[in-house]
């Protein structure tokens, strides 16, 4: 029998093989994400990526506070994670930050810049326990951009990257999220890791890209 939070009926769900779309998709919080392809069920659907949001400062390693520009490093992470998943053949079948913004950017009537959502309230730590249903302001936020390309459903949010120190060095951390815009619902979340690294360098954004693709498609 189908284990109810296992992937393959997260894909039946999607699909409309269970539950009407007024039933709560069900949902995977604080996940491993060394499971095998926990995000696989998207693979066969259009997902919108939004941008990187966070950067968490005050490490032991000082790597965050070496940043200098850390909205650019975060669009670097944009551009990292579009290229990583489109070499997993997602290339033209999702949007990916740039075309998010661009299309927000055209539609003079849309207030919702998808580079400062409210989505504080995904960052580790944030709240007492993890957010499965989105406060109306964020879940508001998310159904406009989503509006505005079709046949879009899921939106994956890179929520906010921090740095850790390992036995090797560091590692960057991307606490990862799935959100259902239509149920306004958060169906799955976690943190993916870097390889470890002597010291910060740009290597680190391909590293979790490179982790994230793996999430859902073989290289």
């Amino acid at each position: 029998m189908t284990r109810p939070n296992s992937p393959i009926f997260l894909a039946l769900c999607f699909a409309g093989a269970c539950a009407s779309p007024r039933t709560p998709a069900p949902a995977i919080q604080e996940t491993t994400p060394q499971a095998t392809r926990p995000l696989g069920f998207t693979a066969a659907q259009r997902i919108m990526v939004l941008p990187a949001h966070f950067v968490r400062g005050g490490d032991s390693l000082g790597w965050a506070a070496g940043i200098a520009e850390p909205k650019q490093f975060l669009r670097a992470l944009d551009d990292e994670l579009a290229f990583a998943l489109g070499e997993r053949g997602l290339r033209s079948s999702w949007i990916y930050p740039a075309e998010v913004a661009r299309s927000a950017k055209r539609a003079v009537t849309m207030s919702t810049d998808p580079y400062a959502l409210a989505a504080d309230v995904l960052r580790p730590g944030a709240t007492a326990k993890p957010i499965l249903d989105l406060p109306a302001a964020f879940a508001s936020q998310v159904r406009n951009l989503v509006a505005l390309h079709d046949n879009v459903r899921l939106a994956l949010l890179p929520v906010e990257v921090r740095f850790e120190k390992v036995e090797t060095g560091g590692r960057a951390l991307l606490r990862l999220a799935l959100i259902d815009a239509r149920l306004s619902r958060v169906v799955w979340s976690g943190d993916v890791a870097s390889d470890s690294a002597l010291r910060f360098s740009p290597a680190l954004s391909a590293s979790i890209a490179s982790k994230v693709a793996d999430l859902i498609a073989a290289p």
